[in-house]
Order: C-alpha cells, then sequence, then structure tokens
C-alpha cells in the first residue's frame, strides 16, 4: 500500500498551483503530516490524490497501480477525502451518517457485520453518546469527528485529512489523532493529514511534508524537518526545535525581532 507522488503538477486554467510535487515512498501504517503556510497547495493536493480534479502531469501511485488509472468506483474505495468544508444531510442522525458513508462501498442493504462496523467506529473515537443524535444538532467540533468517523469506517488504503482537528479543543485534538495514527497502524494504511499545528504535528506525524508555494521544500523523519531553517522561512518566524521534559520534540516560533529604525540627523 505505498504512495509515490512523482513530478505531479496541477494548475487552475492558467494559474499553476503544484510545481512538479514528488514525495519519497510513504509506507503503509505511516501517518504524514502536510504543513506549509495558507494558500501553500496542500488543498489542491488532497483534491489531485482523490480524483477531484485532474493533473496536468506527473503520476500518483498506489502500491504500484496509477490513482488516475482506477475507475471511480475502485478509487472511491481505496481513497477517502476530508475537506476542511464537508457536510451532511442534517436530517440524518449520526449513526446513519457514518452508515451511509460505509455503504458508499456497495449495495443500501444493511448487514449485521456493517451496523457493528460503524458501533466499532464511533467507539474507537469516543463517541457513541452521539449515535441517536441528529447532525445539524452537533457542534462544530463534534461534526468535525463525526467527520473523521465517515472516513475510519470505510477502512481505506489512503485516508487524506484536511485540518481535521481545527474545530476541537486540545483534549478532542489528542484524541482524535492518537485514534487515527492507531488505525493507520492496525489497519496499514497511509494517512495524510494536513496540520497547521507544528507541536501536534511533532507529537503524532512519523514523517512531514513542507510545501510552500506549491513546491516541496522539505521531507523526510519529523524531528529533521522540524530543525531545518526551512521551517522559519516558511512561515517568516524564527523557530527552534526544543524537547520537553517528557523527551517530545516541540517547537518555539516567535516573530522575527524587527530592527528598530534610526532617526535621520
Amino acid at each position: 500500500m505505498t504512495l509515490i507522488i512523482d513530478k505531479l503538477t496541477v494548475s487552475y486554467g492558467n494559474r499553476q498551483v503544484l510545481h512538479q510535487v514528488s514525495t519519497e515512498a510513504l509506507a503503509p501504517g505511516s501517518f504524514i503530516g502536510l504543513i506549509g503556510p495558507n494558500a501553500a497547495g496542500k488543498s489542491t493536493l488532497f483534491k489531485a490524490l482523490g480524483g477531484l480534479i485532474r493533473a496536468r502531469s506527473g503520476t500518483m501511485d498506489l502500491d504500484g497501480k496509477s490513482l488516475d488509472a482506477l475507475s471511480r468506483t475502485e478509487r472511491a474505495r481505496q481513497v477517502v477525502y476530508m475537506p476542511q468544508a464537508y457536510g451532511c444531510n442534517a436530517a440524518l442522525t449520526v449513526f446513519e451518517s457514518v452508515l451511509l458513508a460505509l455503504k458508499q462501498e456497495g449495495g443500501w442493504r444493511v448487514g449485521g457485520d456493517q451496523i457493528a462496523r460503524v458501533s466499532a467506529t464511533l467507539d474507537t473515537l469516543s463517541i457513541p453518546h452521539l449515535s441517536d443524535r441528529p447532525i445539524g444538532a452537533l457542534s462544530g467540533g463534534q461534526a468535525q469527528m463525526v467527520a473523521v468517523a465517515q472516513c475510519l469506517v470505510r477502512a481505506p488504503r489512503l485516508m487524506l485529512l484536511d485540518e481535521p482537528t481545527s474545530a476541537l479543543d486540545l483534549h478532542h485534538q489528542l484524541s482524535i489523532l492518537t485514534r487515527v495514527h492507531e488505525e493507520a497502524r492496525r489497519g496499514g494504511m497511509v494517512v495524510i493529514a494536513a496540520l497547521h499545528d507544528l507541536n501536534l504535528a511533532a507529537k503524532f506525524c512519523d514523517r512531514l511534508i513542507l510545501l510552500r508555494n506549491g513546491h516541496v521544500v522539505a521531507e523526510g523523519e519529523t524531528r529533521k524537518v522540524l530543525a531545518l531553517p526551512a521551517i522559519g522561512e516558511t512561515y517568516q518566524v524564527t523557530t527552534s526545535l526544543e524537547t520537553s521534559r517528557s523527551g517530545n520534540a516541540y517547537v518555539d516560533a516567535r516573530l522575527p525581532e524587527r530592527i528598530p529604525v534610526r532617526a535621520v540627523a
């Protein structure tokens, strides 16, 4: 289930957004952080991998097979994409919405094994108490957790999460990313998550891909990437990689000092 992206170029009309994006082989069971400032091209990369937009050139191979060569149905089975903005029929309950996501794989007859699979997914994310709650009655954070459940229940080979923790408090950020990381390893899938919080990336990601203006400027093991000068240059801040008392890496970031303007005599 290895994913390899090679010289991927994507444009919107005449505006080129991704410029020959390439990665090393992303191994099964790995949790990859996609980092970079706003408008770096993260969402565009996800849309290309998910088949929502067509690349101008380059390849995307999952386990040696081109994603673009797959039928729409087969690609939907293997690749699941959770965008920043997501929606669902507000009349459905949480359980029904997760079951509906699972049923995208095939026929509409519901079996006991599928009911059990939905229940297990809600348990995994610690949200079984939301099962009977209408989607329209959820908070933003609860809706985001349900969107993650809709991805996990399908057990894809490649899962793309675009800012999966943006609406969550700290407790639920840690909970969601812990569960996703565990499921990636257990199920042998590749998970790529776009994250703005570099310290969450430091805590959970096996590898990082740093995008800037549609170019990959760094890729590799998380600690090595976060220690690079390219991090501060990309975000226009001053950074240093530190180690907590528990041994975890964290990024200390601050705005660069301004040079005082001298008065002209």
